[in-house]
Parts: structure tokens; C-alpha cells; sequence
């Protein structure tokens, strides 16, 4: 009997990669194709899916590699789990950017093999990805990642003591989920100003727009100007907040050496959306010692990426999420520690990004980590 192999995803709007992606894993055996659901994309990705359910089915199950195709039951990250204990396959295959710790971990406890593919066009194709191909004539906004002093953005905060936060700009070469620390609900904003793509115009008069229509008069919770700033300025920026909501002053860096620098040694890794019961601000302990610890770290980060010095760049990024969590520690939890203690031993430092609870996990490491994500930094338009 051939082996039964089993791959999950959204594969919404069906591409050469996916038949690719197909071809491949159906030389391991027989393949199972589980696909997420309308109201599962729509939850993970905040937006409706472009082709539903029924045709993804219809589709999928007309390409020859695909033995059965059906629709997971499930919802969230792990969708599929019902599926994959019924089917009880031999192999579990997914992609580079579809690996996570949460399903090889489900895989072990069921006895089944995790193989993670490369992502490698068929018959001389270009490379296809859905996220490409809705950038494409679609939305080509940033998303960000913040890199250290994550919360000085906030009065709150930086009242104790003032700070500079540091963030990237990335090109979204992957649809990023909602509620996972890469700043989509300020983008979700950001596309009702701007649908497609960013206006040509100065990047910190569009983020201070972007940041005064996301957070308009009488607004409770407001939306740290960092998420706008991440999004709207390209290249590595930090900027400097003392017990106010917009900065007082920026630094930017758009060296082409220390932005790839960046990109040869920050990984990503899946976790799971955050909760959307989780209230970070339930339990807190800022005080003066604490944010001050977060702004030299931050500090210290500044330097070494200008340096290029990897060993103090780890410093300060791990200090810098240090002193996040012991001011806010509902950012992790006993579930997230166990998932940073599979890396310690790869990575030289790590955090959440964003505000925690789940979400992404970036690391910093001299080298690749098998089965995480890489990022692309957005470059500054040059005319």
C-alpha cells in the first residue's frame, strides 16, 4: 500500500506554486489536502477569502497529484487536528513558511513524520506566492516588527523615563494573521486610506496620518504611534518618546550592508494568534528602574546594529524583551516559554513581537534555523 500523505493551507486563490507544492509532496504517497475554512482564513488572515471553500474544493480535486481534498473542520492555526487523527497519515508535508513547533509537536504525538519542503518553482515557472499575487494590482502595504523598547510609545510608559522604540519596515512577502504582533490592525487602517499602496509622499507625514486617523478624538485605547511609524517609514528607524504619544525626534538607517546585515540574522517563527480575552494591561509593574532598563537597551541595540556586532545586538534585543515581560507579564505564559526553550540552543536572543500573548517569535542567530521564516526589510525609494 502506497503511504498517505497529508498537506493543510488556505490555498486560496490557486497558483502554479501550490500545483508545485502538490507534485511534490505526492512523490512521498498518496495525497490527503486538507483546506482551511472561509470563516477560518477570514479569522486568521482579517479578510474574506477571494475563492470560497466549494471551488478551492472543486479545483484542487481536479489536479491530477491530489488523491482527496476536503474542508477542516476545525479553526485557528491547527485546523486540520480532526482530520489528521482520523486520516492517521504517514507524513505531514508543508512548506517553510507553513512549519510551526505547535504541529511538529502534534505530529510526534501521533507517530507521524514532519517534512518541511523548500519553496521551488516546477518547469522553469517564476515563483508564485498568493501573498505575490494579491500584492500584485492589490494591497502592497508594509507590515513591521519592532526590534527593542516595544511599549515607550505610551505616556504611560515613558513617563518614568524617556526612550527611544526601534522598528523595521517589511515587504509583505507573506500574508502575516491577525492578533500576532506584526501591526496589522494599524494596517487593516491604513488600507482605508490608502487601498493598494503607500502614496509617494514624506514616510513620517504619512505615519503621523496614518496614526491620527487610527486613533480619532475620544478614542480609550490608543494604538501606540510606533505600529504607524513601522509601517510608513522604510528601512530600520527608531524613534524617541518622552510621556508623549508621538515622538519627539527620529533616526533612520537605509545602509544597504546593515539593513542585509538584519536580514541574514533575524528569523521568524509561528506561534498562534493571541487571545482575544487577554488583557496585557491587567497586571503591570512600570516603575523607573524597569523603564529605564528598556530604553538602554534599546540603546545598546541602536549601536551594535550600526557596528554590525551580533553578540551585542543579542544583548540588548533579549534585554530589551526582558524588560518588556517584567513590566508586562501576561506577554508570556508557561506555553510560550516551553516554545522559546526549543530555540535556546539555535538562537542567541529572542522575543515576541508585539505586544505577546502568541503571535511570532523573532530570533537573533550567527546562522539559518531550519524551519523558520525569513524577513525582507523595506528599502527606501530612491528617485
Amino acid at each position: 500500500m502506497n503511504k498517505k500523505v497529508f498537506v493543510s493551507g488556505c490555498f486560496d486563490m490557486l497558483h502554479s506554486g501550490h500545483v508545485a507544492f502538490f507534485k511534490e509532496a505526492a512523490t512521498y504517497g498518496d495525497l490527503y489536502v486538507g483546506i482551511g475554512s472561509d470563516a477560518t482564513i477570514e479569522k486568521l488572515k482579517g479578510r474574506k477569502t477571494i475563492t470560497s471553500e466549494q471551488e478551492r474544493v472543486y479545483m484542487i480535486d481536479s489536479i491530477k497529484y491530489v488523491k482527496e481534498v476536503f474542508v477542516n473542520s476545525g479553526s485557528g492555526i491547527l485546523d486540520f487536528k480532526e482530520e489528521l487523527e482520523k486520516l492517521n497519515p504517514d507524513l505531514f508535508v508543508v512548506n517553510e513558511d507553513g512549519y510551526s513547533a505547535m504541529k511538529e509537536e502534534f505530529c510526534n504525538a501521533l507517530g507521524i513524520e514532519l517534512k518541511v519542503l523548500k519553496r521551488v518553482p516546477d518547469a522553469d515557472l517564476p515563483p508564485r506566492s498568493t501573498t505575490a499575487i494579491r500584492t500584485t494590482g492589490n494591497c502592497s502595504l508594509p507590515y513591521r516588527i519592532d526590534l527593542a523598547g516595544t511599549w515607550i510609545d505610551q505616556p504611560y510608559v515613558s513617563k518614568y523615563h524617556p526612550g527611544w522604540a526601534i522598528t523595521l519596515s517589511l515587504e509583505p512577502i507573506i500574508e502575516y494573521n491577525e492578533r500576532c504582533g506584526m501591526s496589522t490592525s494599524t494596517r487593516n487602517a491604513a488600507k482605508k486610506i490608502w487601498p493598494h499602496y503607500l502614496p509617494f509622499d514624506r514616510p513620517e507625514k504619512l505615519a503621523e496620518i496614518l496614526f491620527k486617523y487610527e486613533n480619532t478624538p475620544g478614542s480609550t485605547l490608543i494604538s501606540g504611534a510606533q505600529d504607524a511609524i513601522g509601517i510608513c517609514m522604510p528601512g530600520l528607524v527608531r524613534h524617541y518618546y518622552d510621556n508623549a504619544y508621538w515622538p519627539t525626534k527620529f533616526e533612520s538607517i537605509h545602509s544597504e550592508a546593515t539593513l542585509s546585515w538584519l536580514e541574514e540574522h533575524l528569523y521568524m517563527v509561528l506561534l498562534w494568534p493571541r487571545d482575544n480575552e487577554l488583557d496585557l494591561l491587567k497586571e503591570t509593574n512600570i516603575n523607573e528602574e524597569d523603564v529605564k532598563a528598556l530604553s538602554d537597551s534599546a540603546d545598546l541595540v541602536w549601536e551594535a546594529i550600526k557596528n554590525r556586532d551580533l553578540q551585542k545586538f543579542a544583548e540588548g534585543f533579549l534585554k530589551s524583551f526582558n524588560s518588556q515581560t517584567k513590566m508586562f507579564p501576561a506577554m508570556v505564559d508557561s506555553k510560550i516559554n516551553a516554545e522559546i526553550e526549543k530555540y535556546k540552543d539555535q538562537a542567541l536572543a529572542w522575543k515576541l513581537a508585539g505586544a505577546g500573548g502568541g503571535g511570532y517569535l523573532i530570533l537573533v542567530s550567527d546562522k539559518p534555523i531550519e524551519g523558520t521564516m525569513r524577513i525582507n526589510i523595506r528599502r527606501k525609494e530612491v528617485l
